[in-house]
């Protein structure tokens, strides 16, 4: 093997999973980090306002990428990040951690040195990043090839973050060459058989079977393998907003978004009347999804398939893959009757063009202005309930953090999934109380040329949280008056469209401008104090349910 240094090795190995951006902050102890990416021709460095916001750029990117590199420093750098990278490991989404540590001359001689608790001890920082992992690794030059191998396998085995952290002079050190492989992970065959015998004898004897896609499908890249599973029993499939659009919603055998008792009489009949629920990926069923928990589901009926494991009944059977169980079911055929949709439309649009805009009128608007190929981004709150009902065009992609919920994840987000697939437009759908936290990387938006359409709801104040408790009135709940639509200009966004609405026609005019820039665009839209989506809206009738019983 030529001779090369331990970072340049990382960096390149990093590319040779596909990944082409690095996110991320400078710092010293990091600098041999960002040297080898600027000398690597395969990855660019893409610098962000803060590590928090590089995090979430990542995880966006990787969710259409399947992997993404963030490099942060010591301490400050990375414990600045871990949120974002926390909240990709809870939505399964494969964030390459990159830390550059002091080096190992000084963690030995125990100096008092720079972002440290001044104690000469330098690894605590350790265990608490790599909470935020699912595998970590401490890089020297002897284990550098053998640990990467380790921790990139372990990543992709579960498809969430791996932490990397590398002292700052054995990053450029000459490696120690070792034949090592990479790792090709495959399903145990008797295993599998097994997962398989019993799924296709749970099909064989249900009269009736509902698909649940989950939102894993699409951040390990098989949306078309759980298609075909679904064309080939020929049953109903539904999506809860986690899975927004992951099969094309035009689909035939499509039965609406299941959301408890926010779910339409059909699809509430077809999925918590189903003899059998067939998980695909492991969906997930948590307070967002379930509207408060009105899910009436009844676990023993479930097939669980995750990504390395099948469970059905009181059987789990191990290391299967999710790609081989797909594939084993997509030559089943199910006696249940083959299942075919009625489409339903959109709400109309309405309103007149002096209207003030109203959540009615602008959501509908919404979903008639994406279009086939966009990426669409949608912050945790009100826009996270209003746009999943609606009906969007096929070739869709929807990214959106239900579980993790972290405010101001969208705007980051949305930066690494514009960079991730330049030929989609991303739109990013958000509350001006979320995008608070996150605005100031609207700034490498336009440096970097990710050209978004940002959507900013401005109804004075944190919406969502006016919505889950009994007062909306506390004071906490109210938000620095920001001027939103001047916000990409002073950014040195100078080029991009921006306007401020508060009518229906305003808002008309200026979605027609945003699709026609060349460049970015931004939309500061107006609307009421305590007017919110429907979902929103049910959510504040379920506190007991979401929060337990008051003392």
């Amino acid at each position: 093997m030529k001779a090369t240094t331990v970072i340049d090795y990382i960096v390149q190995r990093l590319a040779d999973e596909g990944v082409q951006h690095c996110f991320g902050v400078p710092g010293d102890y990091a600098f041999p980090v960002g040297d080898a990416v600027d000398r690597n021709p395969n990855i660019k460095w893409i610098g962000c306002s803060n590590e928090l916001n590089a995090s979430y750029a990542a995880d966006g990117y990787a969710r259409v990428r399947g992997a993404a590199m963030l490099s942060t420093t010591y301490a400050v750098g990375e414990l600045s990040a871990i949120n974002g990278v926390m909240g990709a490991k809870a939505e399964r989404s494969l964030v390459f951690h990159v830390v550059g540590m002091p080096s190992y001359q000084n963690q030995r001689l125990r100096k008092t040195m720079h972002h440290t608790l001044g104690d000469g001890i330098f690894d605590k920082f350790i265990d608490i990043s790599a909470q935020a992992a699912c595998c970590h690794a401490v890089i020297n030059p002897d284990n550098c090839v053998i640990e990467m191998e380790r921790v990139i396998a372990e990543a992709r085995r579960n498809n969430q973050p791996a932490y990397i952290v590398v002292p700052s002079d054995y990053a450029l050190a000459p490696i120690t060459p070792a034949d090592v492989r990479p790792l090709t992970l495959k399903s145990n065959e008797a295993s599998l058989k097994k997962a398989v015998a019993a799924i296709t004898e749970r099909i064989k004897n249900a009269k009736s079977i509902v698909a649940l896609p989950a939102f894993t499908l699409s951040r390990v890249g098989l949306q078309k393998e759980a298609r075909e599973a679904i064309e080939a029993l020929g049953c109903p499939f539904a999506t809860t907003s986690m899975e927004k659009s992951i099969i094309d919603e035009s689909h035939p055998q499509f039965a609406g978004m299941y959301s408890g008792a926010l779910s339409t009489e059909e699809t509430r009949k077809i999925v918590e009347g189903a003899e059998l629920v067939l998980d695909i990926g492991g969906v997930s069923l948590n307070d967002e999804t379930t509207m408060g928990f009105s899910t009436l589901l009844d676990p023993a009926r479930f097939i669980s398939i995750g990504l390395n494991d099948v469970r059905v009944g009181e059987q789990l059977f191990g290391n299967v893959r999710l790609a081989d169980t797909l594939a084993a079911i997509a030559k089943l055929k199910s006696v249940a009757p083959r299942y075919k949709r009625k489409p339903e439309d959109n709400p109309s649009i309405t309103g007149k063009p002096s209207d003030k805009i109203t959540m009615d009128a602008l959501y509908p608007r919404y979903a008639a202005f994406i279009r086939s190929g966009d990426n669409v981004v949608l912050e945790s709150g009100s826009s996270s309930f209003g746009v999943p009902p609606l009906a969007l065009p096929d070739d869709v992609q929807v990214h959106i953090q239900m579980l993790w919920g972290s405010i101001g994840w969208a705007t980051g987000a949305s930066f690494g999934i514009a960079l991730s697939d330049p030929k989609r437009k991303t739109i990013l759908i958000t509350g001006e109380g979320s995008h608070q936290l996150t605005a100031n990387e609207i700034g490498n938006m336009g440096r970097y040329s990710a050209n978004p359409i940002i959507l900013c709801l401005n109804n004075d104040g944190y919406m969502v949280e006016r919505a889950l408790e009994p007062n909306p009135d506390w004071s906490y709940n109210d938000l620095a008056k920001w001027r939103y639509a001047e916000l990409p200009h002073a950014l040195g966004c100078t080029d991009w469209f921006t306007a401020r609405v508060e009518t229906l026609g305003e808002l008309d005019a200026a979605l027609k401008a945003a699709r026609e820039s060349k460049s970015g665009a931004y939309i500061e839209v107006i609307g009421g104090r305590m007017d919110m989506p429907k979902g929103l809206a049910f959510a504040h009738t379920r506190l007991k349910e979401l929060y337990g019983e008051t003392p």
